[in-house]
């Protein structure tokens, strides 16, 4: 099967060995990323991805990261999957395989027990990474991405190493065109309605939020949407706001991304004081996440987008 893959996406893991014969020959496009035509099928070992290099097939995989189990089962490998960590909630048969290891405070032992051929990580806590190296157990470290084209590229270079390259370039194509689909199909945005929409975004009950500089405020630019906290804290792009800078703000939208972990619902923040008179609260625009969702940049990501898009459908509905 012949795809046509960005060697952008995934950190030039494309120009490995095997894949192709030179990637001299590929065509550059203006905007610096490489368009390259390959037959994915015939994908070989060794492959290089994410600064890693594997000899063979990986097929004994520990995940500690949840955002990357996700990627790992949504692109077919996980069947090769024999551990993740204990907030790997998604999907089912991650959570059917009953490990429960520590990503945040790592044991290296339990680790090396389950054999790995593959340990997957989001960021290095401590020098797990040398510990786990020194036992000749290579190590994928996916740092939280800054932007939608980081996810993808993430997407595709598990895809290289897990041998399963043809489904990932699949998977994030597919993310790209329906999450296109979903901002072009909104009914509204702030041009269209000749008038700014105005949003915060709860990371949980004491305020804590992010700025459109973050993955998530990224999202919801796609729909021209203005944060109510950008430039509230120079330099913090997941300041804490005050009840009253969100109060005198007067958002059009509130989105609650701790309805899991703090319980937050439209009918808690509409009772908290000082808020009942909030253009949000008036009109019913608190719309309620799922906080694992909101907080992974893996495939879900588009039920996040779909989730903005619906809202504010709605909200153009009650102008």
């Amino acid at each position: 099967m012949k795809v046509l893959t960005r060697a952008g996406f995934a950190g030039l893991f494309i120009c490995a060995t095997a894949l192709f014969a030179a990637c001299s020959d590929s065509n550059s496009t203006t905007d610096t990323t490489v368009v390259v035509e390959t037959t994915v099928s015939e994908v070989a070992y060794p492959v290089t991805a994410g600064g890693v290099t594997l000899e063979t097939q990986p097929m004994r995989i520990v995940s500690l990261s949840p955002t990357h189990t996700e990627m790992l089962y949504a692109i077919g490998a996980g069947d090769q999957v024999v551990a993740v960590d204990e907030y790997s909630n998604f999907p089912a048969e991650a959570v059917a395989l009953g490990t429960k290891l520590s990503g945040y405070e790592p044991n290296v032992e339990s680790i090396a027990g389950y054999q790995p051929d593959l340990v997957v990580i989001s960021y290095d806590p401590g020098n797990l990474v040398e510990q786990l190296n020194a036992l000749d157990i290579p190590v994928y470290i996916g740092n939280g991405a800054s932007s939608l084209e980081q996810a993808y590229e993430q997407i595709e270079q598990l895809g290289a190493l897990t041998g399963h390259l043809d489904v990932a370039v699949q998977l994030t194509s597919q993310m790209q065109a329906d999450i296109d689909a979903a901002v072009a199909a909104s009914s509204v945005s702030a041009t269209a309605m000749g008038e700014s929409i105005t949003y915060f975004y709860e990371l949980d009950n004491t305020y804590y939020t992010v700025t459109s500089n973050t993955f998530v405020g990224q999202i919801f630019k796609l729909f021209g949407l203005e944060n109510i906290a950008d430039g509230v804290e120079e330099g913090n792009d997941y300041p804490q706001l005050s009840s009253e800078v969100i109060v005198s703000s007067n958002p059009t939208m509130i989105f609650l991304a701790d309805t899991k972990c703090c319980a937050q619902t439209p009918e808690t923040v509409s009772v908290r004081d000082g808020w009942q008179k909030m253009d949000a609260v008036v009109n019913k625009n608190i719309v309620q996440l799922d906080d694992d969702i909101a907080s992974r940049w893996g495939p879900r990501v588009v039920e996040l987008v779909k989730s903005i898009s619906d809202a504010l459908a709605l909200v153009a509905a009650g102008k």
